[in-house]
């Protein structure tokens, strides 16, 4: 093994919903690592979510000084302080997360994953490479977006008018996966891997402080649209990228099938014996959802429901709601 057995996850706020403190306790139960941390930005509010990651003995909550690692990063980068000045230019957690992920993963190895995350099965195999990312399949990646082509534009509103079709059926994700194929296979950054010191992730530090502050107004500006153009760009070696149905069994706008009622799906068939991660997407159209998200709620929709499935498979037992 070579990239360490430690999974990190980060936070910027003080409340935590109970939909994101599910993902840190499915990587404790499912994940076997040696370590999982939380990294939080703020003082966390005293609450349910809380107190029980705090009584879950795998899991670490450790306050974050970004000034701090991302000044350290730099340093050892040849960044001078560049990589602090773009986190404070910035006001978007979502781009803030994106600068944090990469440091603490070159600072101390491991495997980041986004909160919006279930783990399903052991993340040990994945630990085999010296650095790794994942692929979605979706519609707009960042060369098609600034393409003039008219062809292009066309076969690529067909394919996110079908996709939208698609989400809005119970069980459109079986459809889809007769369909991926058409779709573009795009790096995303919501889960990665690497030791410490991994040269992907020098390059894409070193990338994110040369982004135009024009260009940082594009929501995927320093995520997946800077992560794949650094992976189309030059030859890593090194470098294992997995195939969709790792960590994205569903993926975006199907994802939103996580949640809608569909008492006849079963979660063996939307997993594959591959997957290991269920991104669940809540940037995208599901963000509504986490204000519902408690153990009472994943107790009540379980049988009908894939996500609340998911997440009662995932983890050893479901927290009390109090």
């Amino acid at each position: 093994m070579t990239i360490p057995a430690r999974a990190h996850f980060c936070w910027i706020g003080p409340r935590l919903p109970w939909a994101y403190a599910f993902a840190v306790l499915s990587a404790a139960a499912r994940g076997e690592m040696g370590e999982v941390v939380l990294h939080h930005t703020d003082s966390l509010e005293e609450g349910p979510p809380v107190r029980a990651l705090a009584a879950e003995g795998r899991v670490r909550l450790a306050r974050l000084d970004a000034g701090a690692l991302l000044g350290a990063t730099g340093s050892a980068l040849a960044l001078g302080d560049a990589l602090v000045a773009l986190y404070r230019r910035i006001e978007s957690p979502v781009m803030r997360c994106d600068i944090l992920r990469a440091a603490l993963l070159y600072a101390e190895g491991g495997i980041y994953l986004d909160l919006d995350t279930i783990t399903t099965a052991s993340l040990r195999p994945l630990l085999a490479a010296r650095q790794f990312v994942g692929t979605e399949f979706i519609v707009w990646p960042q060369r098609v977006r600034r393409s003039r082509s008219p062809v292009v534009w066309a076969r690529h509103i067909g394919l996110d008018l079908m996709r939208k079709a698609l989400c809005r059926v119970p069980g459109g994700w079986r459809m889809f996966r007769r369909l991926e194929h058409l779709y573009f296979q795009g790096v995303n950054n919501a889960v990665m891997g690497a030791e410490a010191g991994a040269p992907l992730l020098a390059a894409y530090l070193a990338a994110m402080t040369r982004v135009a502050d024009a260009d940082l107004r594009q929501a995927y500006a320093l995520g997946p649209d800077l992560l794949q153009a650094l992976v189309d760009g030059a030859r890593w070696d090194d470098l294992t990228v997995h195939a969709p149905e790792v960590f994205y069994p569903l993926p975006p706008r199907i994802s939103a099938l996580w949640f809608r009622p569909d008492p006849g799906a079963t979660l063996a068939e939307v997993l594959t014996p591959a997957t290991r991660v269920a991104h669940w997407y809540a940037s995208v159209h599901t963000r509504a959802k986490v204000a519902l998200i408690d153990p009472g709620f994943v107790r009540a929709n379980q049988s009908r429901q894939l996500y609340s499935a998911l997440v009662a498979a995932s983890l050893d037992r479901l927290p009390g709601a109090g």
